[in-house]
């Protein structure tokens, strides 16, 4: 039977008051923050985080599948996919796909990929994020949040089989963004929450409960994501569900995460989860689709990386005023500085490996690792001798850092740090995710995969130094 091997998630480092926001607009305040991503991050690389976590927990066979779940794709016609593979170092014969369009699409990617288990892929890869906008003074700006999640699927070694699964599809009409439009527009509240939302999370968690035999009273989690979380509230008392078992929706300290939230919710409750427990997943869109997990033995010697609540504690706030101008709302004076050259195709899939997995090599004659990767080895010079040696989830420490106020930038000072990896190598590279007057010398750092620009509308993804992100037990 198809179920979870591993999981993981991503919750961006930075944070934006709630107040904020309402204190410079006028209007009135939700509670708590949201997270934000960096000036640097995308949905892209924020699958990228959730992804490598995720498969640090499945040793065995390799993914022969891959599905992208956002509303907010980089590319609108390029399959970003491809690099959330590239960067997690995935094998190029896969079947890889874009989920995109609506809010429940992150587990219409978990069920396709659950698909692609019971076709016969060994393991299949699920990578959920979003980096939604919304209209300074929308309610949206405030509840919003960015995040990510990701899950690989296999038919062996699963941590949480899912046991049944139901869809329904229906059109109407509530959130809406057309081509080249930033913000999304939606219609009046009570008209989804009643003839939509309500109605169909309803239906198909009936259905999927017929279909499975069970009772309420079986269900030991509950997660439900709704674009309108009164909705939930709706579902619980119409189907006699205990609101005691259902899931945290992060609304006070993450915020909606889109097409990731119902992934986010569920990796933040299944740390929790004891053999045997059933946890049902429902998530709303044009139309709703849930599944039932049963939890396994396995579960109980499974731990991720990172955990949400250790990544919701490890944090940082940003400003609303550098908010909007990461997001490129807020017009601000450009650098004056050239404008980035335009990165080309052809190096870009020559070295590959490199810029998008950090492979560097590693001289097989005295064992001297470098990068980038090399032909001729820096220290005894023998000749094409090198074999590949990956520097992405090595720590490293920083040899020496300078700051560059002049470098274009949506935040500046640029850091420039040299960092030296453990087990050897030597690179120079920017720093991000940090407070400028923190940063030592000697201090520990871990890489991440980030945007450096944007040119003619191509995204020029690389490898970032960031501090290592300390998280509570």
């Amino acid at each position: 039977m198809a179920g979870i091997v591993s999981y993981g998630s991503y919750i961006p480092y930075r944070r934006l008051k709630r107040s904020a926001i309402a204190q410079v607009l006028g209007v009135a305040a939700v509670k708590g923050e949201r997270a934000v991503a960096s000036f640097d991050e995308d949905s892209v690389s924020m699958a990228v985080e959730a992804l490598r976590d995720a498969l640090r927990g499945a040793p065995g066979p390799s993914v022969q599948a891959l599905v992208f779940a956002t509303t907010t794709p980089p590319y609108a016609e390029k399959l970003n996919a491809a690099i959330v593979g590239a960067a997690a170092q995935l094998p190029a014969e896969i079947r890889a796909a874009d989920s995109t369009g609506s809010s429940r699409a992150g587990i219409s990617a978990l069920l396709a990929a659950a698909d692609a288990v019971t076709a016969g892929a060994e393991r299949a890869a699920v990578a959920m994020a979003d980096c939604r906008l919304a209209a300074p003074e929308a309610r949206a700006e405030q509840t919003n949040g960015d995040g990510a999640a990701a899950f690989i699927l296999g038919a062996r070694d699963v941590i949480a089989e899912i046991e049944a699964s139901a869809s329904v599809t229906r059109e109407f009409l509530d959130t809406w963004r057309g081509p080249g439009e930033r913000f999304p527009h939606t219609w009046e509240e009570r008209f989804a929450l009643t003839q939509a939302y309500t109605p169909m999370l309803t239906g198909v968690i009936r259905n999927l409960m017929a279909k499975a035999k069970i009772a309420a009273s079986d269900l030991a989690r509950i997660v439900i994501d709704a674009p309108n979380p009164r909705a939930v509230d709706e579902v619980v008392r119409a189907l006699k569900l205990d609101p005691a078992r259902l899931a945290d929706p992060l609304a006070a300290t993450v915020g909606q995460t889109g097409a990731a939230h119902a992934g986010v919710m569920l990796t933040a409750a299944l740390p929790a989860a004891k053999p045997g427990d059933r946890i049902l997943v429902a998530g709303a869109g044009e139309g709703a689709d849930a599944l039932l997990l049963r939890v396994t033995p396995a579960a109980a010697h499974f731990r991720p990386r990172h955990s949400v609540g250790g990544m919701i504690e490890s944090k940082g706030e940003v400003s609303y005023a550098n908010y909007l101008k990461w997001r490129e709302i807020l017009p601000t004076e450009p650098p004056r500085r050239p404008d980035p050259d335009r990165p080309a195709a052809p190096p870009m899939l020559r070295s590959e490996r490199w810029k998008f997995g950090l492979v560097g090599s590693r001289c097989v004659a005295c064992g001297t690792p470098q990068l980038p990767p090399q032909r001729v080895c820096v220290k005894c010079r023998t000749r094409d001798q090198m074999e590949p040696y990956p520097f992405a989830d090595r720590s490293a420490r920083i040899a020496t850092f300078a700051f560059d106020r002049l470098a274009y930038s949506l935040n500046p000072p640029t850091i420039n740090v040299v960092i030296d990896f453990q087990g050897g190598g030597r690179f120079l590279c920017e720093m991000t995710d940090c407070e400028p007057e923190r940063i030592a010398i000697g201090e520990e750092v871990e890489m991440t995969f980030r945007r450096l620009f944007t040119a003619d509308g191509v995204h020029n993804y690389f490898w970032k130094a960031r501090p290592r992100r300390q998280e509570r037990p």
